[in-house]
This record gives structure tokens, C-alpha cells and sequence, in this order.
């Protein structure tokens, strides 16, 4: 299986493509930038008041089952380095942001990847200001990586500290610190919650969460922090069917899900029916948009319903490429009060520019809370959009970029954008066809009125790509 380096991290299979060295020269290259972006910032105050002192590097994981190896290769690296290390051991990603933001630290390395299945892993590449790395700052690492670890490791007397820290409990109470969140108004709901943690680090950061919010009735499912995930990571309907039936049985108010590292997050209703990591972001801006108002940023992969519902608050939307540091900037440049990806990446920048699950649990639970509505009752006053996703393996001998440039040649002159592979707009829907950032495949995802049309136009577009159509 090969290394994947993109603008999501490095990201492999373990034992097969990602092994000690490849840890080892990532984090070592790692070290070394943000090692030279300290020197090049000089004295300002704060963690940068030494330009000559070693930089601080915060380091995570999430439950996977080679994170304890790999976070002592890297953690290890990254001392020899130069770095001063502060080891959050399990945490979520966003945690992991929070991190750097409370120790004052140069970067994080999150190993995590993501909703890839157990046996892969990743290192995840952090700032300064908690923000993912964009391209030309991780083209920098990589080019650092190919001069090799031997170049960047520090003299005897030059190498970095190591402590540990838990920031998790520093995470929950900035959420409680948002003025738009108020404990006392969610605890007054009563609320059942059922939490699947996939046995990884959201089967306690949630339910860390869910209790400093007054919420006192949760069942997790998945509980233990094995790593042996209990289904496909990834949370989409066809995985999820065990907290499916339990919100339904238990007669729960709603069902949170979340992929291994908690910064994507998906709702069952009270129903027992999936709500849709496409909405998660929905309807948190529903939620902040009418206390604050403001421009919102997604991706071009994003349901349509994120423009229905900014219509409501005279609020504009903005999209930008797959990925959440391109949301991000098209964040920043907009100055936008609230982000996220339909793959239920909600951001709020009065926390951190980062994907967070955590602070949309507070938010959509807020939003109950302050509405009296039932998740099924919110359901029923969004858009009625039905979203596909599906997606082309690629192999060895198929040229993904010109079977795309194929795919935007044949739809020259309608609407069409090639930003970020190829987004076609129809008036029944649209398709968006584009390179994976973390898996060797064409994503292919489609939106239409109902779920039949909408894997119709995915299938149809999935023929068109390969040229069978």
C-alpha cells in the first residue's frame, strides 16, 4: 500500500508503506521547520519571547491500536530533534488543537487516521495557531523529509524535554466558556443521549463533555479505547446500525457518532433514524447564524442545504476545495463565523480553526435546548436534499488526473468548476468527482431530490469517469 502525502498528512498502512522510518523521517523533518519557523519569527512574547530556545511540540493520539508505538517513535523524534515535547497521549484531534493553543506550542503531530480503518495511521501536521497545515507549508516538510533524518538531529546537548499533560478538561471548558453555551439550559432539557465511541477516544471525551453540560443520562456504545473498532470508522448509514436500533429502543432523545479522533460527528434522531453527517453543519449555523449572523465557508462537496439555510440569516456561503485547512482560509479570507464539511466537520473560530465534534454536540444541543425541538423536529425544517457517495478505486494503470480532465472537457460550457477535480451543477443536482486526500480513489459524490436519483447520478457519473458511458 503506498504513502499517501497530502494536504490531509502523511497517511499509510502500518507495516505496509508507514513503518519506523517513515515515522521517524516525517517527524524528523517536522522537528526541523518548526525548528526554523521559530527562529525566522524573533521575539514577540509568548512561546516565540525565545527564538533560540527549542520549539514546543504537542503530541497525540487517538485509540488505534498502533498509536502507542507510533506516538513513542515520533514523540522520541521530535526530542531528537530539538523539540520540547508535551505528550497528550489519547485525546481527540480537536483536543489536540486546544493543546497547542494552551501550552503555546510551535505544531502538534496528531497520529490518527482518522476514519481510515484500524490498521492504517497518520501523522497530522499542526501550526502554531492550531491550523493544519496548508501545501506550501507542508511541501516544506516533505522537502525537509528528503534531506533525511540525519539532518535534523540535534547534538547531545541540544535535545528536547518530555512531559505529559491532559488537555481534554482545558478543551471542554472553552466550550463552556462560549457565551452562545449555557449548561443550565441543557440540563433543563432532561436530555437521553446514546454515544457510539467506536472504541476510540470519543467513548470518553463525549461523555466528558455531555456531563459538564448537565446532560446525566448517557449510554456508550463501543466503550472501550482498544482500537479494534467495532464497525467501518467512517460514519455513514451502512455502519451504524447498532446505535441505530439502540436510540430507537432506549427511547434516547438522539445518538451522537463520531469517527476515532472526534473531529467528525453525525446524529441519529429520536426516531432511530440517521439525521446525516451532511446536516451536522447545517444545523449548527442555523443555531449561530441567528444569534450572530455572518458569513459561513464549506466545501465544494457540501450539501446544498448549507445555502438554504444562510438564506434565512442573509448570511453568504462560501466554498472552497476538500480539506479542512482550504475551508479554513476560505474562512479567514471571509471572515466567517462558522465552517465545517458534510462529512460533519463543524469549525467555530471562537474556539479553534479546527473541526471539532465536540463543540457541535454543544451547539445542536444548545439548539434544542433553546428551541425545545426534538432532533426529528429540526429535521423536518431543513432542506430535503438526499446526498451519494460513492467512489472509483483506483488502480495502478488508471491516470486519475485525465480521466478528470476528460470528465470536465465533456461538460465544457455548462457549470462546472475544476477548483478542486471536476463539480458539475444540473438542475436536478450535482456530481463532484475528485482525488481522495487520504485513500487511493475517485470520490464521487453526488446530491439530487431523493436518495434513488442521487445514487442515480452517481452511478451515471462513475460510468462517465471510466469512460462506460
Amino acid at each position: 500500500m503506498p504513502l499517501i502525502a497530502s494536504v490531509s498528512g502523511i497517511r499509510g498502512v502500518f507495516g505496509d508503506g508507514l513503518d519506523p522510518a517513515v515515522l521517524t523521517r516525517y517527524a524528523a523533518a517536522f522537528g526541523a521547520w518548526v525548528r526554523q519557523r521559530r527562529a525566522g519569527r524573533g521575539g514577540s512574547g509568548g512561546a516565540e519571547s525565545d527564538p533560540a530556545g527549542r520549539p514546543r511540540v504537542v503530541v497525540g493520539r487517538d485509540g488505534r491500536i498502533t498509536g502507542d508505538v507510533c506516538a513513542r517513535i515520533v514523540t522520541a523524534t521530535l526530542q531528537a530533534a530539538g523539540c520540547d515535547v508535551v505528550d497528550v497521549g489519547l485525546a481527540t484531534t480537536p483536543s489536540v488543537a486546544m493543546g497547542v493553543l494552551k501550552h503555546e506550542a510551535d505544531g502538534a503531530i496528531i497520529l490518527s487516521a482518522s476514519h481510515n480503518p484500524a490498521e492504517w495511521n497518520a501523522l497530522k501536521l499542526l501550526d502554531r495557531t492550531s491550523e493544519f497545515l496548508g501545501p506550501d507549508e507542508g511541501a516544506e516538510v516533505l522537502a525537509l523529509a528528503d534531506e533525511g533524518v540525519a539532518a535534523h538531529t540535534v547534538g547531545a546537548y541540544e535535545i528536547g524535554t518530555y512531559e505529559t499533560d491532559d488537555v481534554l478538561d482545558y478543551h471542554v471548558q472553552k466550550i463552556l466558556d462560549l457565551p452562545y453555551v449555557d449548561p443550565e439550559a441543557i440540563a433543563g432539557r432532561g436530555f437521553k443521549v446514546v454515544v457510539d465511541g467506536i472504541n476510540s477516544v470519543g467513548a470518553f471525551a463525549l461523555p466528558a463533555l455531555l456531563d459538564a453540560l448537565g446532560v446525566t443520562d448517557v449510554e456508550v456504545l463501543n466503550a472501550d479505547v482498544t482500537g479494534r473498532f467495532a464497525h467501518n470508522p467512517e460514519p455513514l448509514p451502512a455502519h451504524i446500525g447498532q446505535i441505530l436500533d439502540r436510540v430507537r429502543e432506549s427511547g434516547a432523545d438522539l445518538g451522537v457518532i463520531v469517527d476515532p479522533d472526534a473531529d467528525r460527528l453525525a446524529f441519529v434522531q429520536d426516531s432511530g433514524v440517521f439525521f446525516g453527517e451532511e446536516l451536522t453543519q447545517v444545523v449548527a449555523a442555523d443555531f449561530l447564524l441567528a444569534k450572530q449572523g455572518g458569513a459561513v465557508a464549506t466545501n465544494l462537496s457540501s450539501s446544498r442545504a448549507i445555502e438554504d439555510v444562510a438564506a434565512r440569516h442573509g448570511a453568504t456561503v462560501h466554498r472552497s476545495p476538500v480539506g479542512e485547512i482550504h475551508v479554513v482560509r476560505a474562512m479567514q479570507a471571509n471572515d466567517a463565523v462558522i465552517g465545517g464539511e458534510g462529512n460533519g466537520g463543524v469549525i467555530l473560530p471562537d474556539l479553534h480553526y479546527g473541526r471539532d465534534a465536540l463543540a457541535g454536540v454543544a451547539l445542536v444541543l444548545q439548539h434544542l435546548a433553546e428551541t425545545g425541538q426534538s432532533l426529528s423536529d429540526v429535521r423536518a425544517g431543513l432542506p430535503d436534499y438526499a446526498i451519494a457517495k460513492h467512489k472509483v478505486q483506483l488502480t495502478d494503470d488508471m491516470d486519475a488526473d485525465a480521466l478528470l480532465a476528460a470528465l470536465a472537457e465533456r461538460y465544457a460550457g455548462g457549470r462546472v468548476s475544476t477548483v478542486d477535480g471536476v463539480k458539475v451543477d444540473l438542475d436536478e443536482g450535482w456530481a463532484h468527482v475528485r482525488k481522495s486526500n487520504t485513500e487511493p480513489i475517485l470520490r464521487v459524490y453526488t446530491e439530487a431530490g431523493s436518495p434513488e436519483a442521487a445514487d442515480a447520478l452517481a452511478e451515471r457519473f462513475k460510468a462517465e469517469v471510466l469512460g462506460e458511458a
